[in-house]
């Protein structure tokens, strides 16, 4: 009795033992690729101290801006081309221009900073950011970082309330 001699690119454990290298060559060069593209996911807007591995960063206008019990709501209007913002409680120098930071989450390049100018109600800047995305807000006053307020205004909306990262109890 003869015994065929079949092709072992016949045998079915031949093809899984390539998907598999195939798999992991593949899979390899699309980690590399997400590592190396240069998008970070742990963007941090604020000036960070390193020390060893812990990052610190000044909370003092956070602190400050708790203290005055400032808090305000930034709204994006669409149809007449402006971004404005509305004081809610404490006490702003209302006649002093202040500057809203939008930081995207993970694109730097994204970035907008806006100059707000003094109206009768609020601040107001003529842009109209994208809401196709989630915005990191930061509000502070445009001579300096005596206080500042931070808010998200989520994907598709146009409106949030800014508030110190921290509150007035906190050391």
């Amino acid at each position: 009795m003869q015994s065929q001699s079949r092709s072992p690119w016949r045998q079915p454990i031949v093809w899984l033992m390539l998907a598999l290298v195939g798999a992991a060559v593949v899979g390899s060069l699309l980690l590399v690729k997400v590592a190396t593209n240069g998008d970070s996911v742990d963007a941090v807007p604020d000036e960070v101290q390193r020390t060893g591995q812990a990052q610190q960063a000044d909370l003092g206008p956070d602190a400050a801006a708790a203290r005055r019990k400032l808090s305000a709501i930034v709204r994006i209007d669409d149809e007449h081309g402006f971004v404005e913002v509305l004081p809610v409680s404490g006490e702003f120098d209302r006649a002093a221009p202040l500057t809203l930071r939008l930081h995207h989450p993970t694109r730097a390049e994204l970035d907008q900073t806006l100059a707000l100018t003094a109206t009768d109600t609020g601040w107001r800047a003529a842009a109209v950011p994208a809401v196709d995305h989630d915005w990191l807000a930061q509000l502070t006053p445009a001579d300096g970082k005596a206080w500042r307020l931070r808010g998200r205004i989520p994907h598709g909306q146009r409106a949030a309330q800014l508030r110190p990262a921290l509150d007035d109890t906190q050391p």
